[in-house]
């Protein structure tokens, strides 16, 4: 059974281009995994068993579709389950051809145990489209490798190199700070730790609504600008 879509919910606030990708479907068909699509994006966050059983229903109707399977993909990392994770991120590769995620693709080899598998995802050379962002993406999640391994000194090393430092996105700022902070515990540097913590904004007291109007974003698959993947 399909897990309930949303009143306010239309097709059309599937961003232009998923929309695209769903061209391939009947009229019907697309409108409904759309719908799945949307309530998948919606969901991730907040309650990520829900998004996951809705991109399962988009999955049943569009499975030959690159963001259908990348919503999958997302889903399944959002709710800890890396083997299929990572099987669907290289599906999503081998159907679109696109290098979108590679830092998911490590952080799942993290979570399955294989830190050294992540190590070597993000020694790789990086694709074409792959931003400056991207690396640094790759490099949290290789601190959080080499800590799995019990090398913190390595993993202090992975956050400090000049691409980390360059990097200008205050929210992917704060995640490498976020990062150092739990690598300079691993060294026992307490104090550095607390000083770099003391900085960290406070937690927002509320969150935006969102108007039922507004676009949803579920695909990263854009022809040439990738946004990077995430650290767990």
């Amino acid at each position: 059974m399909d897990p309930e879509i949303a009143e306010d919910v239309s097709p059309e606030q599937l961003d232009r281009t998923a929309r695209q990708r769903l061209r391939t479907l009947t009229k019907d068909n697309s409108d409904r995994v759309a719908k799945h699509l949307i309530m998948a994006g919606r969901l991730i966050d907040d309650e990520p068993e829900v998004a996951y059983e809705h991109a399962h229903s988009a999955l049943r109707r569009a499975g030959r579709v690159d963001i259908v399977r990348e919503a999958v993909a997302l889903t399944a990392y959002a709710t800890a389950r890396y083997a299929e994770a990572l099987r669907e991120l290289r599906t999503v590769r081998r159907l679109s051809g696109v290098d979108a995620h590679r830092a998911i693709e490590a952080d799942c080899e993290r979570g399955l145990g294989r830190p050294e598998r992540a190590i070597a995802l993000a020694s790789a050379s990086p694709s074409d489209g792959q931003s400056p962002d991207d690396r640094v993406e790759l490099a949290i999640v290789v601190s959080g490798a080499r800590l799995d391994m019990h090398e913190p000194e390595a993993a202090l090393l992975a956050l400090e190199s000049p691409l980390v430092a360059s990097t200008r996105d205050p929210e992917l700022r704060l995640r490498v700070d976020e990062a150092r902070v739990t690598v300079l515990r691993a060294l026992g540097r307490d104090e550095e730790a607390s000083a770099l913590e003391a900085t960290f904004p406070a937690e927002a007291a509320g969150t935006e609504e969102e108007s039922g109007d507004d676009e949803v974003v579920m695909s990263d698959l854009e022809d040439e600008a990738l946004p990077p993947g995430s650290d767990r």
